[in-house]
């Protein structure tokens, strides 16, 4: 296998601090982004009824008292035995989410699937978050996460019984709030998929190969972990 050259202490120093600049030079990007977002504008929803575990709540009371809300919504296929690997892995992580409180946050999941059954699946996967459904609302697919569509995330921000819709994303634009390839992007390997550019010789693998796929989930964290 292939390894990176070995050069002297000054040497590595050196390559580092010029790696250094390129990564300040995106955190500086980064900041620019948030403030950008944060200048956004947004539009005001109607009053959607979702479903919770102790049944029926409108869309202004999953806020739980908070002002703002994030939703991950969870792809959903019916009656299959597995639900989306990527989806699953991506919600794993999420296993404390106490220190949202202190910006006034809440962050659910929300699917497609009646709420009987996301529940089950929440508990097989060993998934802690707050789930609820959106299977009798046209909530999913008006928030771009629609029966039989992909997944995504959203933003929202109360005042009073009013929700106003400020930010969405999905696809890899998801990928950024997770650590998990933030920290695997450190390694001298990264991620090990052939779309990424590595010197030659390096490990290689088609795309995905190395995600963590929903049996994986249950396996590691579900209740029989």
């Amino acid at each position: 296998m292939a390894m990176p050259p070995v050069v002297d202490q000054a040497t590595w120093a050196k390559e580092l601090d010029a790696l250094r600049a390129r990564e300040k030079a995106a955190t500086r990007e980064l900041d620019a982004i948030a403030a950008r977002r944060r200048r956004l504008p947004m539009v005001r929803l109607p009053d959607y009824t979702l479903v919770g575990a102790d049944g029926p709540v409108r869309l202004a009371d999953i806020f739980d008292g908070k002002s703002q809300l994030i939703v991950y919504n969870h792809m959903w296929e019916p009656g299959a035995e597995w639900q989306c690997g990527g989806c699953t892995s991506f919600t794993s992580v999420f296993t404390r989410l106490g220190f949202l409180e202190n910006y006034d946050a809440r962050f659910v999941v929300v699917t497609q699937g009646p709420i009987k059954d996301a529940l089950a699946y929440a508990e097989r996967v060993g998934n802690p978050m707050t789930w609820y459904s959106t299977a009798d609302s046209p909530f999913g697919a008006d928030v771009d996460a629609p029966a039989g569509g992909g997944f995504g995330l959203n933003v929202f921000l109360r005042d009073g019984d009013t929700v106003y819709r400020t930010w969405h994303t999905s696809g890899r634009g998801v990928e950024q709030l997770t650590h998990t390839f933030a920290l695997v992007d450190t390694l001298p390997y990264g991620r090990q998929e052939e779309w990424q550019d590595s010197p030659d010789g390096w490990p290689q693998s088609p795309a995905y190969s190395g995600w963590l796929d929903s049996p994986d989930i249950a396996r590691l964290y579900g209740p029989a972990s």
